[in-house]
């Protein structure tokens, strides 16, 4: 569980995030939404520790984790799992080394211990046998592959994954959704998605919330995005004629 209590954030005089209160269960893929610029990445960032709040607490499980040592934190760091936008991927690697990487910054194992971890993720993701190759030589799919392979290859407790679907056709984007939300309930962990893909809240939705200028405007489950009178909800997930119909007739259904 992670739990964002009474966060705020600004930069300068620009209010960034309002008084956020969020609790993301274990086991779930907790989903933040929200139109460009509703602070869905900042709160992504202040949660996974890479910046700090102007105000409020963050909460891992029973850790405050603002209030932690360097040391401490390191701890923590090495329970998170962490899939980019970009897939971030270091192009001089090799998938295997890419994967790999965590284990040699944060693991004495030896290299057997290392390669089968990396061996196991790569065939959890569907990428066995692609070891030797170079990102350049791989498809955007495989990409995003490859960075969950290195995101999980830590056993971690806690995963954030921002915009996992970017860039990516509809059906890589439905893999990469069964593979986040079959890794989160095999492994229990705390799962948090930013995310723009409507297929993706409705898809793999265990709990949405839904920014609005830096507010918490919404939130709920997927099975309750269709049951909703929230306009802010309406105006996000039915911003096409086309899906605005799609409700419409299941509701009159």
């Amino acid at each position: 569980m992670i739990l964002a209590k009474n966060i705020f954030k600004s930069f300068g005089e620009t209010s960034v995030l309002r008084d956020i209160n969020i609790t993301f269960e274990t086991g779930k893929c907790n989903l933040i939404i929200g139109k460009s610029g509703a602070g869905k990445t900042v709160l992504l960032k202040i949660l996974a520790g890479l910046i700090l709040p102007s105000s409020g607490e963050v909460w891992y499980d029973d850790t405050n984790f603002l209030s932690l040592t360097r040391k401490q934190v390191r701890q923590i760091r090495m329970r998170v799992g962490m899939l980019f936008q970009g897939s971030a991927l270091f192009d001089s690697m090799t998938v295997e080394e890419n994967v790999r990487f965590p284990l040699d910054m944060f693991t004495n194992k030896t290299k057997k211990e290392k390669l089968d971890r990396v061996n196991y993720c790569l065939e959890r993701v569907g990428l066995t046998g692609n070891n030797y190759k170079f990102p350049s030589e791989t498809s955007g799919g495989m990409q995003k592959r490859v960075g969950i392979a290195r995101s999980i290859v830590l056993k971690p407790t806690y995963l954030f994954c921002d915009e996992p679907n970017s860039g990516l056709d509809p059906k890589t984007s439905i893999l990469i959704d069964d593979l986040i939300d079959g890794i989160t309930t095999e492994n229990n962990i705390t799962t948090i998605v930013n995310t723009h893909d409507m297929n993706s809240v409705m898809q793999i939705g265990d709990s949405i919330n839904l920014l609005y200028l830096g507010e918490l405007a919404w939130k709920g489950t997927k099975s309750e995005v269709l049951e909703s009178d929230n306009a802010l909800l309406h105006d996000f997930m039915f911003a096409s004629p086309f899906l605005k119909r799609l409700r419409d007739t299941a509701l009159k259904d």
